[in-house]
């Protein structure tokens, strides 16, 4: 890696950090510098502005990152009730990244900046498109191998199943990691309902 991608590196990973823990519109171009160590013109060198940032901070870090821990894993899942289970209950509860009062940073960003800005919500459709792609592929999968109904549809499942995690990443922020463990138990119940 050459040393601008490194710098570049240096300001996306700072400036996630500060918008996990602040929001991005209270997160000031001269706070991301000043967590990091180039200048201001090292800045403006990368990016021409705060938003062009922004995107970038979503599609290249934000969007690797959850296609690596939400996409890959469902693509070769053969059991979607095990594996959507699995994986929520690993996002919610044995996560070491997510702080539970922070929620999660895209479902955070869709709130913020999705309505307000365009660039923002073509970007961030596509981490949820994604996802939904992926439990549709274990939906279908395992509605193939007979361990899913096969009147069941994909695309609800993908729809309930994703709008509960951003929902519960939010009321976590208020009412800690306790409603996480009731959200698994009601979501596994949903689950069974598919078999």
């Amino acid at each position: 890696m050459s040393k601008g991608q490194l710098t570049r590196l240096n300001i996306l990973s700072k400036a996630f950090e500060l918008v996990y823990r602040n929001g991005y519109q209270t997160t000031s171009v001269d706070e991301i510098i000043a967590s990091t160590s180039v200048t201001k013109g090292a800045f403006y060198h990368h990016f021409k502005n705060k938003d062009e940032m922004g995107i970038a901070l979503i599609k290249e870090v934000l969007f690797p990152a959850m296609n690596k821990a939400m996409v890959k894993p469902l693509l070769s899942s053969k059991d979607a009730v095990k594996d959507l289970y699995e994986l929520m209950e690993g996002l919610l509860i044995h996560n070491s990244f997510f702080n539970v009062k922070y929620g999660c940073p895209a479902v955070n960003l869709i709130e913020e900046m999705a309505a307000i800005n365009p660039n923002f919500n073509k970007a961030l459709t596509e981490i949820i498109i994604s996802w939904q792609k992926a439990i549709g592929v274990s939906i279908e999968n395992s509605i193939s191998n007979n361990t899913i109904k096969d009147d069941v549809k994909a695309d609800q499942v993908a729809t309930f199943i994703i709008s509960g995690y951003s929902g519960v990443r939010n009321t976590g922020k208020i009412l800690g990691s306790n409603a996480y463990k009731i959200y698994l138990k009601e979501l596994r119940n949903y689950l069974k309902t598919l078999t």
